[in-house]
C-alpha cells in the first residue's frame, strides 16, 4: 500500500512551449499521482501565454538549444533560479523529482539550490553524448544529492552507468492504455485492403525522427500497394518540404497533417492499419510504439535497441533494418499483404502495453519514493551553495545572452 498524502514536486526541464516526450511523461505521472491521492506541482519552462494544467508553474520562456542530437527549449541563468528557490520555498515539498537533472535547464538549478530527499529520472540513450561530457562536471559534486535514480529504460541505465557513474532502476514510461483502446477511429483517416494506411508522428525536421527513411520507402510501398496511404504527422516546415521533394510523384499518397491534438493522435492510432517508427538513433524508448499498440495499430519499426525490448523482440511488432529504406518497404508490403501477422502481432501487443499503464508505472514509482522516506532525510530544504551560485553566473555570462535576457517575464 503506497503511503497517502504526499507533496510532490516535479521538474521538468523542457519547455511546454513545444511538448514533446519528456515533458508528457511529467504531465502524465503528475495526474496518475494525483489520481492516486497526493499533491503534486510541476516546475517546467513556458511562455506566460501557453496554456499549462492548473498544477503547473512555469519559470518564464526558453530558447531554443541543440542538445543531445535534438533541439530543445530550456531556460537556464540566475533569474531562473531565483524562480526555482521561490518554487521550492513554496512547495514545502516531501519529495523532490527531477527529470533529466543534467541538462541544464531547471532541474539542474533545483539539484544544486535543494536538499534533502530528491529523486531523478534519466531519459537520455545515447552511445556517445557531448553534451553530458560537457555538463557533467557543473553537478558532479551535486548527484551526491540524488537518493534514488530512475532510469526509463534499458539504453538510458546504460547511458546513465558509462557517461556518469552509479545505476539506476528501470521504470518505464506510462501510457494510459484505456484511452488509446477506447479512442473511436475517424473514417478520414481509416484504411481498406484496397486502400491502406500508414501513419508517422514525430518532428519532421529532426533526422533521427526517421521521416527521410520513410520518405524514400514510399515508392517501394506504392509498387506493390498502389492505393496505400501514408499520413504524416507532426511540426517542422523545412522537414515537410524536403519530404515533398523527395517524393517526387508519391507526393499524391502522402497526407500532412501538421501538429494533432492528444485526442486526434488517439483517433489517427486507431484508424490506421500500421504505424511507422523509422527512427535512426538516440531513442530511450519508444512512447508512441506503446500508444499505438494500445490503440491496435501494428507497429512497423526500426530495430533499435530500446524499440526491440518495447516490442518484445518482435512479438508486439514488426521490425526493419535501422536506417535501411529498402528493407522498410518490404517489411511494410509484407505486414500490409499478410493481416494473420497483423492480428498475431496486434494481440500479443495488447497484452504487452499493460505493462506501460500508468496505474502500474505510478506504483513503481511511488515504491521508490516510499525506499527514500523511509530513512531518516528531512523534507525537502531550500539551500544556497555559493559555488553554485557563482556557476549560474559564470555559465550565464559564458553564453552572452539567454532565455533569462531580453524580455524575461
Amino acid at each position: 500500500m503506497s503511503q497517502q498524502g504526499l507533496r510532490i514536486g516535479l521538474v521538468c526541464p523542457y519547455s511546454f512551449d513545444v511538448p514533446g516526450g519528456v515533458q508528457f511523461h511529467v504531465r502524465d505521472l503528475a495526474e496518475a499521482l494525483q489520481d492516486l491521492g497526493h499533491t503534486v506541482s510541476v516546475l517546467a519552462p513556458a511562455d506566460d501565454d501557453t496554456p499549462v494544467p492548473d498544477y503547473m508553474t512555469t519559470a518564464g520562456r526558453a530558447i531554443p538549444v541543440r542538445y543531445n542530437g535534438a533541439v530543445a527549449r530550456m531556460t537556464f541563468g540566475p533569474v531562473s533560479a531565483r524562480r526555482v528557490r521561490r518554487w521550492l520555498a513554496a512547495g514545502d515539498f516531501d519529495i523532490l523529482h527531477l527529470h533529466e537533472p543534467v541538462t541544464p535547464s531547471l532541474g539542474m538549478l533545483a539539484l544544486w539550490i535543494a536538499s534533502g530527499p530528491i529523486v531523478a529520472t534519466f531519459h537520455t540513450a545515447l552511445l556517445r553524448s557531448r553534451a553530458l561530457q560537457v555538463a557533467y562536471p557543473m553537478v558532479r559534486q551535486s548527484m551526491e544529492k540524488i537518493s534514488a535514480r530512475i532510469a526509463v529504460s534499458e539504453d538510458a541505465r546504460r547511458t546513465l552507468v558509462e557517461h556518469l557513474g552509479g545505476d539506476a532502476v528501470v521504470i518505464p514510461n506510462g501510457v494510459y492504455v484505456d484511452a488509446f483502446e477506447a479512442a473511436e477511429p475517424d473514417p478520414r483517416w481509416t484504411g481498406t485492403p484496397q486502400a491502406p494506411t500508414i501513419a508517422f508522428l514525430g518532428r519532421l525536421d529532426e533526422p533521427r525522427k526517421g521521416l527521410p527513411v520513410l520518405t524514400q520507402a514510399v515508392a517501394g510501398v506504392l509498387a506493390e500497394h498502389p492505393g496505400a496511404r501514408f499520413l504524416v504527422a507532426g511540426r517542422g516546415e523545412a522537414g515537410e518540404a524536403e519530404a515533398r521533394e523527395t517524393l517526387g510523384p508519391a507526393t499524391a499518397s502522402v497526407e500532412f497533417l501538421g501538429g494533432i491534438s492528444d485526442e486526434d493522435k488517439a483517433r489517427l492510432l486507431s484508424s490506421v492499419d500500421v504505424y511507422v517508427a523509422p527512427q535512426t538513433g538516440g531513442e530511450s524508448f519508444g512512447i508512441v510504439l506503446v500508444e499505438a499498440m494500445s490503440a491496435g495499430a501494428t507497429v512497423v519499426a526500426s530495430d533499435l535497441g530500446a524499440f526491440r525490448r518495447v516490442l518484445d523482440e518482435g512479438a508486439a511488432g514488426v521490425l526493419f533494418r535501422t536506417g535501411d529504406p529498402g528493407d522498410l518497404a518490404a517489411t511494410l508490403n509484407r505486414v500490409l499483404r499478410d493481416p494473420e501477422l497483423r492480428a498475431r502481432t496486434a494481440a500479443r501487443a495488447s497484452v504487452v502495453v499493460r505493462r506501460y499503464d500508468w496505474s502500474v508505472v505510478a506504483e513503481q514509482v511511488l515504491t521508490v519514493y516510499e525506499m527514500v522516506l523511509s530513512g531518516t532525510v528531512p523534507r525537502v530544504r531550500v539551500g544556497e551553495d555559493p559555488s553554485s551560485v557563482r556557476t549560474i553566473a559564470d555559465a550565464d555570462a559564458d553564453a552572452g545572452s539567454g532565455p533569462d535576457r531580453g524580455g524575461s517575464r
